[in-house]
């Protein structure tokens, strides 16, 4: 089931932490993202710094705040962020038309989100960055090299293959 703002629709994920962070029912959590000005910014070089998330984003509108998903460990970027917009039609051409665009050589993902709460910051991952770096088997140079667990496997932590 999906609602509609405006020509904007949400899609169908929804955050399975919202509980967790925020206290509320799935319908609060709907009815936020029918409101809700905040985007969820994915799939980011670990090198994208704020300064080229607002140039990006701030030609759809004017910015309240950009908080930058942070490694929970290391407190590095770990790929994505969170743009929190003043007006939900400024947040809504972001979503049409930043979502797909390239920045730092990377497809950006953007997706409603029902509101930054502290701590969702932070990535979810057993090893503190996102839970899909992980499992990688690629290399992914903006995303910090092989997956997590593909180091561990080979005995490397920095990205690279021993040899």
């Amino acid at each position: 089931m999906s609602f509609s703002t405006s020509s904007v629709e949400l899609s169908s994920y929804r955050d399975q932490h919202f509980k967790l962070f925020s206290k509320g029912t799935r319908a609060e959590q709907d009815k936020l993202l029918r409101l809700t000005t905040t985007l969820y910014v994915g799939n980011l070089s670990f090198y994208t710094t704020e300064e080229q998330i607002h140039e990006l984003f701030s030609k759809c509108g004017d910015i309240r705040r950009i908080i930058m998903g942070l490694d929970k460990y290391k407190k590095t970027p770990c790929g994505f962020c969170f743009v929190e917009y003043y007006a939900r039609p400024d947040a809504e051409n972001a979503l049409r038309y930043i979502n797909g665009t390239r920045l730092d050589d990377r497809i950006v993902r953007t997706d409603w989100d029902a509101g930054f709460i502290e701590g969702r910051q932070y990535g979810r991952g057993k090893t503190g960055g996102q839970v899909r770096d992980e499992y990688r088997t690629d290399f992914d140079s903006g995303r910090g090299g092989y997956g997590k667990i593909i180091q561990q496997k080979v005995g490397t932590t920095d990205g690279s293959f021993a040899r």
